[in-house]
């Protein structure tokens, strides 16, 4: 299978997404969080950091469904996460957002493309911005000298381990009900059918919900205030399986959280970093 490098340039938007309360109490619900601050609807409602991964997808689907042909979308999996929040999301608030493809190239696993999903207010002020990694296993990117080089910002690995700072119980039915409570919609988390035509063995967790989760544990750890983040960068490594346990490891240096996640012995995050105001 081959991907055209012409896709590098692609841009659709932007696309209003309506901020409710309803919708970010349900995310926060979804990940578990027992935090009040969550579900306080009194005027200090507080989004969790992952949120913008809510009303990014529109986006992020209309650009693939102008980019990559259906047969070449099955092969995907979500390789790297960037998000950097300018401020949070409110609820009551329209966002407007858009998606471009701003780098394509061949790695030995196959092609992988970055897209920038840039979200404003109705101001035009920026709320958040993510680079998103997809590696879409065996298929070789045609035109490739006419591509950009994606600009990835990596955090560091860690010079040492990271210590373990907690375990999360991933339930049989998180995927149905991250699905819903996220309003992402994508079938091999919840549609077994669609998950085995795939290659998979099973359902799978979505790639945001295991670093929601993992991002959660490591605030709760460190002593951290999630109003306080301001970017949140990975690498995902493994795929996680309904029902499992999440093992997340994690160090707070100043401003900066580094964390990694496990699931069975096999690292699923890794060169995570959470950086703080």
């Amino acid at each position: 299978m081959k991907l055209t490098a012409r896709i590098v340039g692609t841009a659709v938007g932007p696309l209003a997404q309506a901020i409710d309360a309803r919708w970010l109490m349900a995310y926060a619900a979804a990940l578990g969080e027992t935090d009040g601050r969550y579900f306080d609807t009194r005027g200090s409602l507080v989004a969790h950091p992952l949120f913008p991964v809510c009303y990014e997808w529109p986006a992020a689907v209309a650009a693939r469904e102008r980019t990559i042909p259906p047969e070449i979308y099955a092969r995907v999996v979500h390789a790297t996460h960037d998000l950097t929040l300018h401020r949070a999301p409110r609820a009551g608030e329209t966002l407007r957002t858009t998606a471009r493809i701003v780098g394509a190239v061949q790695r030995a696993p196959g092609a992988f493309t970055l897209t920038r999903i840039e979200s404003c207010d109705a101001s035009g002020e920026p709320v958040s911005v993510t680079d998103y990694g997809a590696l879409y296993r065996g298929v070789a990117l045609e035109g490739a000298a006419a591509a950009l080089a994606p600009q990835i910002d990596e955090a560091p690995a860690p010079a040492a381990p990271l210590p373990g700072v907690g375990e999360v119980a991933v339930a049989a039915n998180l995927a149905h009900v991250y699905t819903e409570c996220a309003r992402i919609w994508n079938p091999i988390h919840t549609d077994l059918a669609v998950a085995r035509a795939a290659g998979l063995p099973g359902l799978i967790l979505h790639g945001t919900a295991t670093l929601a989760l993992s991002v959660s544990r490591a605030l709760a750890a460190c002593g951290a205030d999630a109003a306080r983040v301001r970017r949140v960068r990975c690498r995902f490594a493994g795929m996680v399986p309904m029902p499992a346990v999440l093992e997340v490891r994690a160090r707070r240096t100043d401003r900066t959280l580094l964390f990694d996640t496990a699931c069975a012995g096999v690292t699923v995050v890794s060169r995570g970093a959470i950086d703080l105001l």
